[in-house]
């Protein structure tokens, strides 16, 4: 488990927030009620982009915005770990099975494909993460 696997884990007992060892919808209320609230927040945080434009817009200092960033894009992180580690999801696993899936997108020329918008695009061989996350988890014990 990385430092910040075990940080999250530390983060959710100081607070009192579920932390489970094996997969598990069992988060103390219903996983709808749970995963409604935590979008509710996500998009809260997302939000915060509004902020950072503003701050852009106004010619706001660049080490400024780019801390104003970090902070954003940290919170995010680490409130992603949070829920992950609700449901007992392996943190360190699950994102090495969607880096490897994110890596198989190139294009058959072996370069990243991307969108107008600069989003990288799938390629012939790009592969989807939930089987093998399927299987990992399967491998787990759980508690359903």
């Amino acid at each position: 488990m990385s430092d910040f696997a075990k940080d999250i884990e530390k983060f959710n007992g100081i607070y009192k927030l579920p932390v489970s060892q094996t997969p598990t919808l069992e988060v103390g209320v219903p996983p709808v009620d749970r995963l409604t609230a935590f979008k509710d927040i996500l998009i809260e945080e997302i939000h915060e982009i509004d902020e950072i434009v503003e701050t852009l817009k106004r010619g706001g200092e660049p080490l400024a915005v780019l801390t104003m960033l970090a902070d954003l894009l940290g919170d995010i992180q680490v409130y992603c770990a949070s829920e992950m580690a609700k449901f007992g999801l392996p943190l360190n696993e699950v994102l090495s099975i969607i880096m490897q899936s994110n890596f198989s997108k190139l294009g058959a020329d072996g370069k990243p494909i991307y969108d107008e918008r600069g989003k990288v695009m799938k390629g012939p061989d790009y592969w989807k993460p939930e089987p093998k996350i399927q299987a990992l988890l399967e491998s787990l014990p759980s508690r359903q």
